[in-house]
């Protein structure tokens, strides 16, 4: 769905786009009542049985936006209800991240396989006679399937001549590759949020708009405001996030406007990351571990410490480019405030680890800061250019691409070994990430540098992306050409990899 303008994609816009304005306005929270009024006009439901249903909804997406959980149905609450002291710029996310708002899902139906109108009532009869069951009967003339019987097999569906049959699953519980999915006592979705790594799959999968992640927006903007030196530390994947006229130069010059000091390329980052990566490897495999697999994506991460603990030792103890790039500034710029933004709902939960919070205090998706150009009107086309982004190498831009990460460590690695051979493999998805480790695990990528990427797609694919997938692979592909230097040596950053690994290298001597 990622890609496609719909009507969720339009509310969201709206909420971050005023949101935004709210705060650049001062943030008086009494406006805040008045804004579902703003979000859904008028006096006709849209898409809900009801416009005031549809308007507990957005005060809802509102909230959540603000980085505020979500109000109790059970007794009577405001929407202002703890937004002072949640609506500040030190506060981090209350958990949960990723919610969802019960009276929003449509409670779909769940993994079960369903008769269609289609159905001829043929002679053979044949979804009957390969039931193992005997779930499949004829009533009023067309075949049913007595879901009570079924086990989901799936044989009358393949025997259908016609493909009447069909399997239905919900699309959120489809699409979270950790099983984290369920159902309460109305058949409403819920996470189990022991096994939720945050990826957002479920968000941008619901049809019904119902699944939603806290934000920063009001925070950031409050930031800004008092006079702080807020960074922007940008991810590859932002490459023509904004529209064909957000070109880089441009993109610089529209940051400026919404009060950012100054922008900063994550692929600097992801070039420290892949020297680290590299020398990490070289290390370790096979002397110390089988495998080594990449730190870029947070979900996998997550993941793989949920579900194969004793394998997670092998994922590379590398920090990854948003904490290289966010350390970096920290270090050239005293005091400042860093945000990444980027197109991934995990790094929300990374940046509030015990030991990031002081590197990253803001994470923005590409979603919410088209929120606050929207706010601030910003028009591309008519914008000068700004301060162009050619600090970060080819290599780096290219983590923003599934396949990306393995690539650029294992050519890091060939320059320093030309004669090593490097076997790779990797993974995209969740479940794909899963059964990738599970084949680590019986010993099939013993020697091997594994990447996992919880996207389809990669990082370009995250749920906080506005384009489609395939057409966000070949801008940021435009962008990785444009890059003044290929290899991650050629950094002028490389000297904190190099620096870092003295260091390392001093305090276990």
């Amino acid at each position: 769905m990622r890609g496609i303008p719909s009507l969720i994609t339009e509310i969201r816009r709206k909420v971050f786009t005023e949101v935004a304005r709210l705060a650049y306005e001062g943030g008086d929270y009494s406006k805040v009542e008045d804004l579902p009024f703003v979000i859904v006009p008028g006096d006709r439901p849209l898409h809900r049985e009801s416009i005031f249903l549809e308007r507990a909804i957005a005060g809802e997406r509102i909230r959540l936006a603000m980085g505020l959980s979500l109000r109790p149905v059970q007794c009577r609450t405001l929407m202002t209800d703890g937004m002072d002291q949640a609506a500040i710029a030190e506060q981090y996310y209350e958990p949960p991240l990723v919610n969802i708002i019960p009276y929003a899902c449509h409670a779909c139906p769940t993994r079960q396989y369903r008769v269609t109108e289609s159905c001829q009532n043929c002679l053979a009869a044949s979804c009957q006679r390969v039931c193992p069951r005997n779930a499949v009967s004829f009533v009023n003339g067309k075949s049913q399937i007595d879901q009570d019987k079924c086990i989901k097999c799936g044989k009358c569906a393949k025997a259908c001549p016609y493909h009447s049959i069909i399997y239905l699953e919900r699309p959120c519980q489809a699409a979270c590759g950790m099983d984290a999915i369920g159902s309460d006592a109305q058949g409403r979705a819920v996470i189990d949020q022991s096994r939720c790594v945050a990826c957002g799959q479920c968000l941008v999968n619901c049809p019904f708009g119902a699944i939603v992640d806290k934000g920063q927006i009001f925070q950031v903007i409050s930031s800004i405001l008092r006079g702080d030196q807020v960074i922007a530390i940008v991810a590859p994947a932002f490459a023509g996030q904004f529209g064909k006229d957000s070109t880089p130069e441009k993109f610089t010059a529209a940051m400026k406007l919404l009060g950012f000091d100054r922008v900063v390329e994550v692929a600097v980052g992801a070039d420290i990351c892949t020297i680290e990566e590299a020398r990490d490897f070289l290390e370790k495999v096979p002397s110390q571990q089988s495998f080594m697999a990449t730190s870029c994506c947070p979900a996998w991460h997550s993941m793989a410490h949920k579900l194969f603990p004793a394998q997670a030792k092998n994922i590379s103890m590398t920090l990854t480019p948003m904490v290289f790039t966010a350390r970096l500034q920290k270090k050239e710029h005293p005091g400042c405030k860093v945000v990444f933004v980027g197109p991934c709902a995990a790094k929300k939960l990374e940046a509030i680890r015990e030991d990031i919070r002081s590197d990253v205090d803001f994470v923005l998706t590409f979603e919410e800061l088209m929120g606050m150009f929207d706010a601030k009107q910003i028009d591309f086309a008519a914008l000068p250019d700004g301060e162009p982004m050619n600090e970060g190498t080819a290599a780096g831009r290219g983590f923003a691409v599934s396949g990306g990460v393995a690539k650029a460590v294992a050519d890091a690695i060939k320059k320093t070994h030309p004669d090593m051979e490097i076997k790779t493999a990797g993974a995209q998805g969740l479940r794909e990430c899963r059964k990738l480790l599970q084949l680590a695990k019986a010993g099939k990528y013993d020697g091997y540098l594994l990447e996992g990427m919880a996207c389809p797609g990669g990082c370009v694919a995250g749920a906080g992306t506005l384009l489609p997938v395939e057409q966000a692979c070949a801008v940021v592909d435009r962008y990785r050409q444009e890059a003044p230097e290929s290899s991650p040596f050629d950094s002028r950053y490389a000297y904190f990899a190099a620096s870092s690994a003295k260091e390392e290298s001093t305090s276990s001597s």
